[in-house]
């Protein structure tokens, strides 16, 4: 099913006007022109046509919704592990700290590869078994979030290629094993509680961050509660909504492609509403140097921080 780019939000006052790539359309460098101009920009773009079909979504987000409405008892015994695996708890991370009061208001769960225990790959740091929930509780759960997870994973390696071309690199440079081809991939299942946020006391949904790794495919509900900062050393700050299209993931890239690109991809911050959220980042399984070291840097060594990303409820 084509998606009607009709759908797409208008631009308003306080609502971000975000390119929208397609990536059905046989014109590949219309795509790639897109993404450059979306990341010279912000960061953030919609993807549409990706191959994923609406009906399997649904299904994902029932899914989804069925495990938040377990007993908190029944949820914390799958407390994320150190494999980060498992579940996290309403107020357990605190993406914010300097301007939060407390964490955020959501829960998640993270799902990785499945690597089994008895594999060596296993004894890598975030490698392993998921944790999942009996089937007896939640009936053909693990079986719809493993194929969101491979379906999903295909999305990246899709946007992914187009970055690579944008980049001035071959299309496939992110498809080698050390990159994408073996990368660490998670998808997080986000559950915003309801709580209203309160900026002026530091109450969020998700407090203001960028995201670590190369990129991230959101998929959200009709709520409307993502924000995002193209200037976080510009005061005053000037937030703007990402408004949630159906059939379309909202991307955002990841502080390791800024760093790649020697800042010239742009990343924002952003801050999160009441809502689920299913997020998927993508990271290589290795470091890489993708522009030669002649080039002066323009990086600093902890992280590239001039955009925000936060959810409001």
């Amino acid at each position: 099913m084509n998606f009607d780019e009709r759908k797409l939000p208008a631009a308003s006052a306080n609502m971000a006007a975000l390119n929208c790539i397609d990536l059905s359309d046989s014109d590949i460098q219309k795509s790639v022109s897109l993404l450059r101009q979306a990341c010279l920009d912000s960061g953030f773009f919609y993807v549409v046509n990706h191959g994923i079909r609406p009906e399997f979504m649904d299904e994902v987000f029932s899914q989804s919704k069925r495990f938040f409405s377990l007993l908190l008892d029944e949820k914390m015994k799958l407390l994320r592990n150190e494999k980060n695996r498992g579940y996290t708890p309403l107020l357990d991370e605190h993406l914010d700290p300097v301007n939060q009061i407390h964490g955020d208001y959501k829960e998640g769960y993270y799902i990785g590869v499945e690597v089994p225990e008895d594999d060596p790959q296993a004894e890598k740091p975030f490698h392993g078994p998921n944790l999942w929930p009996t089937a007896d509780i939640l009936p053909g759960w693990r079986e719809t979030m493993e194929r969101y997870h491979r379906e999903a994973l295909e999305v990246a390696r899709a946007v992914a290629r187009i970055i690579a071309l944008a980049l001035d690199l071959d299309g496939n440079f992110f498809d080698q094993s050390e990159m994408l081809g073996d990368p660490i991939a998670i998808l997080r299942l986000l559950h915003y509680e309801g709580k209203i946020s309160e900026p002026e006391r530091g109450i969020y949904g998700a407090g203001a961050h960028s995201d670590f790794g190369l990129l991230t495919l959101l998929a959200t509900d009709d709520v409307i509660g993502l924000q995002i900062c193209k200037g976080k050393h510009v005061e005053p700050q000037i937030w703007e909504y990402v408004s949630p299209v159906k059939g379309a993931f909202i991307v955002n890239l990841g502080d390791l492609l800024e760093r790649w690109s020697n800042c010239s991809f742009r990343l924002l911050s952003s801050c999160c509403p009441v809502s689920i959220v299913l997020s998927n980042a993508c990271q290589p399984a290795s470091q890489r140097i993708i522009l030669r070291s002649s080039h002066p840097s323009h990086v600093e060594l902890t992280w590239c921080r001039d955009m925000k990303i936060r959810m409001l409820i």
